[in-house]
């Protein structure tokens, strides 16, 4: 694939950026969703298919993206379709980083140095053209003003920007609330994005974790006792109270 157009994962990136703080927004689910983001890249560029919940590789042969050839040769080593939710749930150490370096290389985002409380170093990244966040940002809004179905390839950086909570980073507050709500309808106009965007929520709910259930066993009474609740599809799951935060900016 050529480089004449920004890549679904470089352009959640961008819009995951803080232009004020140069830190990302959502960083744990953003990981994520550049994984979810992969997939739908290489799908557009007609590499891999969805299988029912999982993904096949149809086209083995590179794309010329090293980063997203990484993720092709990686699936294409599995030899069978994998799950979206156990894809995207597997480790993907540094790849936002990766992503970030990659968008410094491309001139579109700098490195800036810094200290937090005058010892932890830092790194924040700010834009250096922000034309291209409002481009992309503006093709989100017109799909959410308009209600027109939007490209493939928008429907799927829609549904993405929602499974990992940048709704309430680019629509915040009660006014942004209907925003927010036609951002999550947007999941409907691209299957491979609704895909992965399911697939998303699902980890960060824990549904990856959690073995299959035995088709014998499927249908036997759970045990007495305090119901559990199961999380809720559609909606990113919120980070824990008194969870540890980084000190480290990404």
């Amino acid at each position: 694939m050529g480089r004449s157009r920004r890549t679904i994962p470089e352009e959640l990136l961008l819009l995951a950026l803080d232009p004020t703080t140069g830190t990302t927004a959502q960083p744990q689910s953003l990981d994520l969703g550049l994984a979810g983001a992969q997939l739908v890249e290489l799908a557009l560029a007609g590499r891999i298919a969805p299988d029912g919940d999982r993904i096949a590789v149809v086209v083995p042969r590179p794309t010329g993206d090293p980063t997203l050839d990484c993720a092709l040769e990686l699936l294409r080593r599995r030899g069978a379709p994998v799950r979206a939710v156990h894809w995207i749930g597997g480790p993907r150490l540094g790849l936002r980083q990766t992503y970030l370096s990659h968008l410094e290389r491309c001139g579109m985002v700098h490195a800036v140095a810094g200290q937090m409380c005058g010892v932890l170093p830092t790194t924040r990244y700010q834009a250096t053209d922000t034309a291209i966040s409002r481009e992309i940002r503006s093709r989100l809004d017109s799909a959410i003003r308009t209600g027109v179905p939007p490209d493939p390839r928008t429907a799927a950086l829609a549904a993405l920007a929602h499974a990992v909570g940048l709704g309430k980073h680019l629509y915040p507050g009660n006014e942004g609330r209907s925003s927010r709500s036609r951002l999550r309808d947007l999941i409907r106009h691209d299957p491979m994005g609704g895909l992965v965007a399911h697939a998303v929520m699902d980890v960060q709910n824990g549904v990856a974790a959690q073995p299959r259930r035995n088709p014998a066993t499927a249908a036997r009474p759970a045990p007495a006792g305090r119901p559990v609740a199961e999380p809720a599809r559609g909606v990113p799951a919120q980070p824990r109270r008194g969870s540890m935060v980084r000190a480290v900016a990404h």
